[in-house]
């Protein structure tokens, strides 16, 4: 009787450490990861399924993608004015993260427009309000 006593004393001390410490694993992780579990990730569109580019202009933006800053800034100044939100947004914001390093007035200045016109509903307003920290 004796060992049974103490076979179920050793049982519940195993089972009371490992609910401890997958308790202790829970708050750890929480700790150091706190909006990972909580908050819900809203999927961002990608920018090619975004409204407001003629299909006729996805081979010239392409195109200028490809050539970096420079090519991006020529497509910007020669078609802008065929794009709309929330697509122009999406491609103004890639020419600002292009351009940070090298013209940081510029990418900031251009930033701060597309921020003014993009409402909270837009598909890319989680882009805008996560680059908002590095353009203030």
């Amino acid at each position: 009787m004796k060992a049974l006593i103490a076979l179920l004393i050793i049982m519940g001390a195993v089972w009371l450490g490992k609910t401890l410490y997958g308790t202790y694993q829970t708050i750890e992780k929480d700790r150091y990861q706190p909006d990972s579990a909580t908050a819900p990730q809203t999927p961002t569109a990608p920018a090619s399924t975004l409204a407001g580019l003629p299909a006729s202009l996805e081979v010239s933006l392409a195109a200028a993608e490809k050539q970096g800053a420079a090519g991006l800034r020529e497509w910007l100044k020669n078609y802008r004015i065929y794009a709309r939100d929330p697509r122009l947004a999406s491609i103004e914001l890639d020419y600002v993260i292009l351009i940070s390093h090298q013209d940081p007035a510029e990418a900031r200045r251009i930033f701060n427009e597309v921020k003014d016109r993009t409402p909270t509903f837009s598909p890319i307003y989680e882009r805008v309000k996560k680059l908002g920290k590095s353009f203030q």
